[in-house]
């Protein structure tokens, strides 16, 4: 998924993730404030789910358009 393609997945229903890894963020307060605005604006959506499905698009980005992506590709 590209990020691009995020409001229009956060749109539709929320379907459970699985969440095998715990991770500690600490964002700049302004990235912070517009997570939580992202989530204001999609009720349905934690800002974990914001969160999550930024990182998982950005990774997918870099899998897809860089020499990286032989080591970032899924499976």
């Amino acid at each position: 998924m590209k990020v691009t393609d995020l409001p229009k997945h956060w749109q539709e229903d929320r379907k459970p993730a699985e969440r095998t890894h715990d991770y500690n963020l600490r964002l700049p307060l302004e990235d912070a404030a517009r997570v939580a605005a992202l989530a204001e604006m999609y009720p349905g959506r934690s800002e974990t789910d914001i969160l999550n499905d930024m990182i998982a698009a950005a990774l997918d980005d870099l899998a897809e358009s860089t020499p990286l992506k032989d080591k970032l590709k899924k499976g």
